[in-house]
């Protein structure tokens, strides 16, 4: 039986096949000031910039490739159960072949409806003020924006207490609920730690190796490190 490994993945693991990080300039997402586009109230106040840049952002993934970090996790799934809980809102982990894949902030290739969180449609084109559900509300990004509940935590928290080992990757672990995951892992769980920039983890009760590479080169090193498990 193939022993479990589980990996939370954030904007770090992305950076590398061109997908920009917000937190590495200062509150900017793509030229933009995230509470304007990653809030409740931003939405509020001007639902055409916000759907405009997700137009954007969806164009833009279209771009962009799998990089060796996202297709050695895949290439994990031979020799262990692996789950992939992520904190970004691409494809690029479904494309580079991961199976198991929870998306804690939405999904960026899909669209909900505004009225019911379970509508939730496919959606690979530009979405518009003039889309609407079933029953005529508003269609808006499938992201969860700061402020909101993140409906998948639960889930998370469930595979997270089923790991023989947790993997952390391409995150600065500043971003709650997500970053609490690593509470929930159990004491005798080894923890591999990968970015370039590593982060102290107060009270962390786990046994932990750092690798403070960027994602590709962290996970191959990684993968090396498993063989002797």
């Amino acid at each position: 039986m193939k022993k479990k490994l589980v990996v939370l993945s954030g904007a770090g693991i992305s950076a590398e096949s061109g997908i920009k990080t917000f937190r590495d300039s200062d509150g900017l997402w793509e030229g933009h000031n995230v509470m304007d586009v990653a809030t409740p109230e931003g939405w509020k106040k001007n639902p055409e910039l916000v759907l405009d840049f997700y137009n954007q952002r969806r164009k833009q993934l279209q771009t962009v490739e799998p990089n060796l970090a996202h297709k050695i996790l895949a290439e994990l799934e031979t020799d262990f159960d692996v789950y992939v809980i992520t904190q970004n809102v691409d494809d690029l982990h479904e494309r580079a072949g991961s199976s198991n894949v929870l998306h804690l902030h939405g999904e960026l290739l899909k669209v909900r409806s505004t009225n019911d969180y379970n509508y939730v449609l496919d959606w690979k084109d530009d979405l518009f003020p003039t889309h609407f559900d079933d029953n005529g509300f508003q269609l808006r990004p499938h992201i969860v924006w700061f402020g909101e509940d993140v409906p998948a935590l639960e889930e998370a928290v469930k595979i997270t207490l089923e790991a023989d080992f947790f993997v952390v990757i391409g995150t600065s672990l500043q971003v709650y609920p997500a970053a609490g995951l690593i509470d929930y892992v159990d004491s005798n769980v080894p923890i591999f730690y990968i970015d370039p920039k590593p982060i102290s983890i107060p009270n962390l009760r786990n046994p932990l190796e750092v690798f403070a590479n960027v994602a590709s080169e962290g996970m191959r090193l990684l993968k090396e490190r498993l063989l002797f498990f």
